[in-house]
Parts: structure tokens; sequence; C-alpha cells
């Protein structure tokens, strides 16, 4: 095969990658160069074939060039970030891999692998500003931002109240604070109320989730950068600075990666921060909750979070019950949801009926106390004149949830059709109460005919009523 052929597939090759791919020879002229990293970097292939890589990219510096690096030092960086301006004069964010190629000894090549976070670098540090900001529009901000406290927390389940006290009296230390509990069980909640009953409840409450930005953005926002840190990076304060004297809620930890999080273990036992390019230590006083929605002993055995991590949070551990093992507070939910979704919506349901709270209780709730506040926000909104919530109100995938529970009954010792008729049964009882008791668009729902739908009805003894 020859060296055309290498070529072309080379060439084919990097047009099926969804990152931005750009190599350069031994001399630093650039040999392929793809539409993703054209795309990413803001210019056309065209600035980059044939050209040196210094030329293509004037806009870096060479001591800060992760090629200039690798082809003429032979070092070799991963997802560094810069910042720098294109031949089009747009400033251009990318988090950068940068290889050298060598054979027999000697230097033959660099790759570059690169992907944009432009807009995502813009977001991170319009946060940043907005946070450093304490202007007099704080006032008004403050005024539109929920502050929940104990009083949110409804419920009477035993273990959930167990669980709530504890909380409270975590409220009243300075310990750092580790929560767990599924998607949607309230974890923000208890982290608030944590801080505004506390002795910090005057200093700032700042959240992070952890999940939403690259490992280069996030260390940046949490422990601020320092310029000359990187290419394009300027001086400004992270979330641990600006959460000084208060609480900071760090939302999904385990998503945090697993480098980041030895940085993090270092703060809580130093109590101070290096902004990231900086050199100063600066001490800062800040009281840590962080959360997951897995359980730590499992994310600790997949690599996840870190055993001396999770060990250092943990001094106050937090473990909340999901909804389907504190069934008996969805009555007090579901009375609690509607009074606040009747102001709101200007509605005036007064009850809910025997019929509709039975199918709220007998669903497992996935998305825990969320989901169930979310079914009643949709019955709510699509009430008209009604006082009573009845089934025909509900927007549930309660029939879902039911097929599951009844094929895992089925154990083979009843006929297999027995167990069939009674899913489809179910299935035809759900998309009636959806289809507010209309046989045709129940029909057009199940797509069966309207004919073969009525037959059906009246083979299970179903009414539309």
């Amino acid at each position: 095969m020859d060296a055309m052929c290498y070529k072309k597939i080379i060439e084919e090759l990097i047009s099926l990658i969804d990152e931005g791919v750009y190599i350069v020879d031994s001399d630093g002229v650039g040999l392929f160069y793809n539409e993703e990293m054209a795309e990413n970097e803001k210019i056309n292939v065209t600035d980059v074939i044939g050209r040196d890589f210094h030329t293509a990219f004037p806009g870096i510096k060479l001591n800060e060039s992760t090629m200039y690096q690798a082809l003429h030092k032979g070092i070799a960086t991963r997802n560094k970030q810069q910042t720098y301006t294109n031949l089009y004069g747009k400033e251009v964010t990318t988090v950068n891999s940068t290889v050298p190629v060598e054979l027999d000894g000697q230097r033959i090549a660099a790759i570059e692998v690169a992907r944009d976070i432009t807009n995502i670098r813009s977001l991170s540090d319009t946060i940043l500003q907005l946070r450093e900001d304490r202007n007099p529009p704080e006032k008004a901000a403050k005024a539109s931002i929920k502050r929940y406290n104990f009083n949110d927390l409804v419920g009477e389940n035993l273990r959930f109240r167990r669980v709530v006290n504890r909380a409270k009296r975590a409220a009243g230390n300075n310990a750092s604070v580790f929560i767990y509990g599924e998607t949607g069980t309230g974890k923000e909640l208890f982290a608030q109320s944590i801080h505004y009953e506390s002795r910090r409840k005057d200093k700032p409450f700042l959240a992070q989730n952890c999940a939403a930005l690259p490992e280069s953005l996030l260390e940046g926002i949490l422990f601020g950068t320092a310029r000359g840190g990187f290419t394009g990076a300027v001086d400004r304060a992270g979330l641990f600075e600006q959460a000084n004297g208060g609480t900071l809620l760090l939302d999904e930890l385990s998503a945090m990666p697993y480098d980041l999080q030895s940085k993090l273990l270092r703060v809580l036992q130093e109590d101070y921060i290096r902004r990231v390019g900086g050199t100063k230590d600066i001490p800062i006083d800040v009281r840590i909750i962080a959360t997951v929605n897995e359980a730590p002993e499992k994310l600790i055995a997949e690599g996840l979070l870190r055993k001396d991590l999770y060990y250092r949070l943990n001094v106050v551990g937090i473990s909340i019950p999901p909804l389907r093992e504190r069934k008996d507070d969805i009555p007090i939910l579901v009375d609690s949801f509607l009074e606040k979704y009747n102001k709101k919506y200007d509605k005036q349901i007064w009850m809910v009926s025997e019929n509709a709270l039975q199918r709220l209780c007998a669903y497992n709730y996935p998305g825990n106390v969320r989901e169930l506040e979310n079914i009643i926000i949709q019955s709510v909104a699509m009430a008209e004149t009604e006082h009573v919530l009845t089934e025909r109100l509900l927007q549930m995938p309660i029939h879902v949830d039911e097929i599951g529970r009844s094929a895992e009954k089925w154990d083979g010792r009843a006929p297999l059709n027995e167990y069939m008729a009674e899913m489809e049964k179910m299935i035809i009882q759900g998309a009636l109460i959806d289809a507010d008791g209309n046989v045709t668009k129940a029909a057009a729902m199940l797509q069966i005919k309207r004919q073969t739908l009525q037959h059906k009805l009246k083979k299970y003894g179903l009414s539309t009523q």
C-alpha cells in the first residue's frame, strides 16, 4: 500500500471522528485537519493544511502551544484548556490533548485532538461573574430565589422524621454533611434547610452540579483562576472564595473527576485553596455539603468516589428514604401540593377522590417526591371547574408500573394467558383514564379499532364512566 492510500485512509478516518483532529509533520506543517476541528476553531480547513502551525494559529504563544510542546520538546499534554484569538479575531476556548509521534527515535509528527468548549467557558465565566457581583441587583435576585427551610420538608413517616431531626442537629454545628438520596427525594431542600438554620445563614449558600461541566472548567469554577495560569486565564475568584463564611453544596459529587476529588480532599484537610495557575495559598472557611444519588458504597466500589474523600465528608451522614418506602406520606404531600398549586393556577380543588388517592398510593415513583409533585401540577393545571381531584385528572404511567409488578408475580404456576389478560385489562384502564373515558381517543392511543376496544371493554366488564 503506497503513501496515497494511507493518506486517504487517514482522511476518511478523521472525518468520522466526532472530535477535532489536527496532524502536523516534523516541520510543523499541517498534514490533516478535519471539519470538526475547523468548526471548533472557527476557521477553514484551507487555513491550516500546508501551513506552519504557528502561522495558522498566531494567537497562541509558542511557550503556551501544546503543539509546540509536543513537536519540539516531545512533551505530551492531556486535556489542557486553551483560550486564544483565531485568524479572524474570534476568541475560542478548546480542551486539547496533544502527543508527539516518534519512529526509530525520530520525531516525525504531532497529533492534536480537541473539543470546543467556548460556549461552556463563556457560561461558566458568566456564572462566576454574576455570583461575584455583590451590587444592588443582588437584592432583587434574592427576592426571586426560593430559600428552603425545614418547614418545606413535608411528611410524618417515622423514618423520614428521624432523618429530618438528624438534619436539624447538623444545622447546629459546622461539620461536613454527606447526603445520599435517589433523584427527586429532596437533597437540595435538606442542604438549604441545614444552611439557613445554621450560624452561617447570613452568609452565602452556593451550589454547583459536578456533572454540569468538564473537569478543566469545573476546577476553575471551584478554585478560581490566576492570570497566566493557562492561555486566556484571568484573575477570578472561584466558588470556594465566593462562599467564604457560608456553605458550598457539591451536587452529584461522584461525577467529579477522580483527580479533582483528591484536590477537594486537600482543601478539606488544609482549609485553604490555590487558584488554578496561581501560587498563593488563600485561606477559606466554607462548610461543604455533598450529595450523591446512588449508594456511596456502590460508587466507591465502581471507582467513582474516593473512599478517603467520602470518610472526610461523611462526618454527618444523611440518607433520605425514597417515596416508595414512605407511602404513608403520600396523602400529606398531595394535600400540600394541592394547596400550593391551587394558589399558583387559581384553581379550587379541595379534595382527592378515594379512587384517585388509591391510584396515587399504588404507584412506586421512580422519580420520588419530585415525580409526585409533577403529577399534581399537571392535574391542577388541567382542571377546569372541578373541586375534586379524580382519576380522570391524573396523568401518570400507572399501567406501566403495574404491568412490571404483575409480570414479576408470575411464577409459572398459573396459565400465562390469565396474566396476559390481566395486563391487557390494566393497559386499557390506563388508556381510558388518559382519554377521559372517550373510547375513540383511547382506541387511537392503543392503536386498535374502536370496535375492537368496545369488544374488549365488554369482555373485561370495564366502564367508560
